[in-house]
């Protein structure tokens, strides 16, 4: 599969290949539909906390004789049923995450990057940053390709500067080549990815390394 480069003015520079084992695989939703939940709960925190009928602040006393008053038979003030008593069966501190295999996270990853390379949403961009880390020069580039659509960079490293420009920006998220998010990729409106990227994924996602 053949890809136009951008120049960060957004004219046309040159074409590229891309690796159809990385880019143009046929979309499995399956796998692509794992990846972004285990993404999903390996993000909660798992906090929330209710108190049981033994956890409650009240007296263990009975309120009032078991006979004899017409009223029902009560054990103590911390009953489930009574206001300010304690929560049946309520959520405990607890770890949602868990481990997804490793090749079937990689398939899903490259599942969505064939996706979005096969639509108009992928755009690839010459190798840029932002030296002064301005959140306007970075705007600048970006309005030549994506107008305030949910927009992922994919950089070729661990670019400080270029993140640093991109703080501001609610609509924008970056990821490196080897720490792709599957959740970000698939909901992204704009797929912008540099150059250099698009070769690093290729040998990163290889086969051959796969299979090490």
């Amino acid at each position: 599969m053949e890809k136009k480069v951008y120049s960060t003015s957004g004219k046309e520079l040159r074409t590229i290949t891309l690796d159809d084992k990385v880019f143009g695989l046929p979309v499995n939703d399956d796998v692509i539909y794992y990846a972004i939940t285990n993404e999903l709960a390996n993000m909660r925190v798992g906090t929330a906390c209710t108190k049981g009928r033994a956890e409650v602040h009240g007296s263990n006393a009975k309120p009032y004789k078991q006979k004899g008053t017409g009223n029902a038979r009560r054990g103590d003030k911390k009953s489930p049923i009574m206001v300010g008593g304690g929560t049946i069966f309520g959520p405990k501190p607890r770890d949602f995450s868990y481990s997804m295999p490793k090749k079937a996270k990689q398939l899903a990853i490259k599942s969505i990057l064939s996706m979005q390379a096969q639509s108009d949403r992928f755009t690839v961009v010459e190798d840029f940053t932002v030296e002064s880390g301005k959140t306007k020069d970075l705007a600048q580039i970006l309005n030549n390709f994506a107008k305030d659509e949910r927009t992922v960079i994919v950089l070729k490293d661990d670019d400080a500067k270029i993140k640093q420009a991109g703080r501001n920006l609610p609509f924008v998220s970056f990821l490196s080549f080897n720490r792709l998010r599957a959740h970000d990729l698939f909901y992204a409106r704009k797929v912008v990815i540099l150059e250099s990227a698009v070769k690093n994924l290729s040998d990163f996602y290889a086969e051959d390394k796969e299979a090490k």
